[in-house]
């Protein structure tokens, strides 16, 4: 839903300088609030962040119709639901040391040190929705959904020079992630990526019609019996020989992993691409309500051509 029924919100003043009475005009004051909105951006321009953004529920926050930059401190949705990201440039989030932030018009606190993720989605958040963002160069992931969360897509966005790209479920132990769903849809994985597109552990995610053209070490991967199902991507395998598989699973023998359910339909594989499929006595058919229709890898080239941010202008389809 995002901000769905509820006011447009101009984002007129790209400082964030106040962290604790947010000026009318910052993206900031807009995120706070703590009834639905939806965000639009009066021009192009770029938001260095001070400290990480800290996103209220009911909220889109909709890049269309300018260039916007997000940058300087992670964007964090905590113990939210309803959280729309559309058509902004996200990269060069770096860690931060905290300090007091508001995350509410009635509520702020001491907040501890950030990691510099892109995008931080946490605490049991769900019905979030990852489209159209370009991404890049972050200090710690890119997207990491962790502790509890679910209901998630990331979407025709495109992802660049990076190297720990998607986390989901970031610990061992945080056995609450077995109800975390997430689709992984219609994206570039562009230049300069190394790993994790995505990681998983425990849940299920299921990976379709992406691009994968460019990774150093593994494309998809995880542990913690993830169910995994792979559907219609195109890998494209670098020319490092040490690097043809596209998954990985972390630091787990054939003897764990082989009843994992890691599966491959209808993908493309080229340069010497090749999934290592598993599945066993916790394998169960999947029909096609069981996900978002999926085309073979052989349309991925199409399906992605506009991944990332869109150059959108008043008067101009998008």
């Amino acid at each position: 839903m995002g901000g769905a029924g509820g006011r447009t919100y101009v984002v007129t003043d790209p400082s964030d300088d106040e962290l604790i009475i947010p000026k009318k005009g910052t993206l900031r004051y807009g995120v706070i609030q703590d009834r639905s909105l939806r965000i639009v951006f009066a021009r192009s321009m770029v938001i260095r962040l001070s400290q990480e953004l800290i996103v209220n529920s009911n909220k889109t926050i909709d890049g269309r119709g300018a260039q916007v930059h997000i940058t300087g401190a992670q964007i964090t949705l905590q113990g939210v639901k309803h959280v729309i990201i559309h058509g902004v440039h996200v990269h060069h989030s770096a860690p931060h040391s905290g300090g007091m932030i508001r995350d509410s018009k009635h509520h702020y606190g001491h907040r501890t040190r950030s990691d510099g993720d892109g995008i931080s989605v946490l605490s049991s958040s769900s019905s979030i929705w990852i489209d159209h963002v370009s991404m890049s160069s972050c200090a710690d992931g890119l997207i990491d959904v962790v502790t509890g969360s679910t209901a998630i897509t990331v979407s025709n966005s495109h992802f660049t020079r990076h190297d720990h790209v998607m986390l989901f479920g970031a610990s061992n132990m945080e056995t609450q992630d077995a109800l975390m769903q997430i689709t992984v849809a219609f994206n570039h994985f562009g230049k300069g990526l190394v790993q994790r597109m995505p990681r998983c552990r425990f849940g299920f995610f299921h990976v379709v019609n992406n691009d994968y053209t460019h990774w150093q070490m593994y494309a998809i991967g995880g542990n913690r019996n993830p169910t995994i199902i792979s559907q219609g991507n195109r890998f494209i395998a670098p020319d490092d020989g040490n690097a043809k598989e596209v998954t990985k699973r972390e630091y787990t023998p054939y003897s764990e992993y082989k009843d994992w359910v890691w599966k491959s339909q209808g993908d493309v594989m080229m340069n010497g691409a090749f999934f290592n499929e598993s599945g066993g006595q916790n394998e169960r058919r999947y029909g096609q309500m069981d996900f978002i229709p999926a085309k073979h890898g052989k349309y991925v080239g199409k399906l992605t051509q506009f991944a990332g941010t869109l150059d959108c202008r008043v008067g101009k389809p998008c």
